[in-house]
């Protein structure tokens, strides 16, 4: 279920009460404090191809466009 989606439940069932309590505690999103879920890329949010040695969290993609203004170096 997408976050929007959720959100249009929580709208629908705003005024049934018993049904909201029990559509929260089975289908709300979980807060996530481990796994790929966690990990973005700080420039354009992408989960996959995350580097985060150094702290640098950001995509294999967008490491490529900013590794000079870095001080990283190619070497081939």
């Amino acid at each position: 279920m997408t976050h929007s989606d959720y959100r249009k439940m929580l709208a629908q069932l705003a005024v049934k009460p018993a049904k909201y309590k029990k559509f929260l505690k089975h289908n709300k999103p979980k807060k996530r404090d481990y796994g790929k879920s966690t990990k973005h890329c700080r420039i354009c949010g992408n989960p996959r191809g995350h580097i985060g040695k150094y702290g640098i969290n950001i995509c294999r993609r967008c490491f490529r466009e900013v590794a000079p203004k870095l001080g990283f170096k190619k070497f081939r």
